[in-house]
């Protein structure tokens, strides 16, 4: 059998063509005219004024907060299961983060546990929508305009996801998109922050450029970074961007097809298909060990790539990051649920260019295992 990668991107419509375009036109940098145009259509897609491209999707994070002039003693509040990427730029910005667990079922942060972490130095709720599934932003809303709190939305892995029919991406005051390969929508490497406000579009506009001066190009008033895009991964966003409902629903059949070759076995917990504010995009398609399973998911992952499947791990909470520990943070913190799918979570071969013949040998190797 060959082996069945984790994930593979999709990369059949008109990427070589505006590739090609930037190679003839000689117009390979940032300063490329796919630029604007993937930020203008992404925004407006993503039911936003403005987009702002950037070179990441952790960096988009790190203009995101600091567009917001969040920094010292700050307090962020974000779930405790997300990529180290949220906390990271928490930290980076002089702020202190302060996790919440996750809900055992979609695996968001559980918005019944924020108001209890809200105190006078919060100043900002970062949702992260986690694997396939939106965060049930509602309440939390309704939490953030109580108490006077800024939302930064991390829609990294929710391209083409709604919640109540609303674009992921689209609430708060700022919200961030990666565009990494294993995304629904890829630039190789590539981010997009997003905004309804002028003032934050040109804030982090000129945070990723330098924070070079209009009038005086090279006399700065503030530090910023190089965080630009380049015309070629915008020339493949745009591409992508064109094929975005194809790509969702094409998730979306991978999970029905996964969710009935895996039906049946024992010890498994699949994915939940749909809340009543959202269905499924199977961004990945996780699965948690059930407690009565005698082995954790660093085993099924060793088994599976024996069977010559590509695997990945949950993401490890932050409040168990050692550097963070090494910090002083999270003292004394616990997040149960986080912990235990941490140990029990993983996730197979969910890529665009996935194969149903694949996800059938996927399936059937996850039956032996399980055996």
């Amino acid at each position: 059998m060959a082996f069945v990668p984790v994930n593979e991107p999709l990369l059949n419509g008109n990427e070589k063509k505006y590739l090609n375009e930037c190679i003839d036109t000689k117009w390979i940098s940032s300063e490329g005219p796919f630029v604007k145009q993937f930020e203008a259509q992404f925004a407006e897609r993503m039911g936003r004024k403005y987009g702002i491209a950037v070179s990441n999707g952790s960096v988009a994070i790190d203009v995101a907060l600091a567009a917001l002039e969040l920094g010292h003693e700050d307090e962020v509040i974000l779930p405790t299961f997300t990529i180290i990427s949220c906390a990271a730029a928490i930290v980076r910005a002089g702020a202190i983060p302060v996790v919440v667990d996750c809900c055992p079922n979609t695996w968001n942060m559980d918005v019944q546990q924020i108001e209890s972490k809200i105190t006078d130095k919060t100043k900002a709720i970062m949702v992260v929508h986690i694997y396939g599934l939106p965060v049930d932003m509602e309440p939390l809303q309704k939490l953030a305009d109580q108490y006077g709190l800024h939302i930064i939305e991390d829609a990294a892995e929710m391209h083409g996801q709604t919640y109540n029919g609303s674009p992921c991406g689209s609430f708060g005051e700022i919200s961030t998109f990666s565009f990494y390969p294993n995304k629904h929508l890829t630039t190789g490497e590539g981010g997009m922050v997003l905004t309804n406000d002028p003032k934050l579009a040109e804030r982090s506009r000129s945070l990723r450029n330098l924070c070079f001066q209009p009038q005086k190009r090279f006399v700065h008033l503030e530090l910023g970074w190089n965080f630009r895009m380049t015309n070629m991964q915008a020339a493949l966003g745009i591409a992508q961007l064109e094929q975005i409902d194809e790509f969702v629903a094409r998730k979306r059949h991978m999970g029905k097809v996964y969710n009935q070759l895996l039906s049946g076995v024992a010890g498994l917990q699949l994915p939940v298909p749909e809340m009543d504010y959202a269905t499924n995009i199977y961004w990945v398609y996780g699965i948690v060990l059930a407690d009565d399973v005698p082995f954790d998911a660093t085993e099924v992952m060793k088994r599976l790539a024996d069977h010559e499947i590509g695997t990945r791990p949950f993401f490890w909470p932050m409040h168990l990051q050692p550097v963070f520990q090494k910090m002083g943070l999270f003292d004394q913190v616990s997040c149960p649920v986080s912990e235990k799918i941490a140990h029990r979570g993983f996730y197979v071969p969910s890529g665009l260019a996935l194969t149903e013949s694949q996800m059938q040998q996927v399936a059937e190797a996850l039956k032996a295992v399980m055996k």
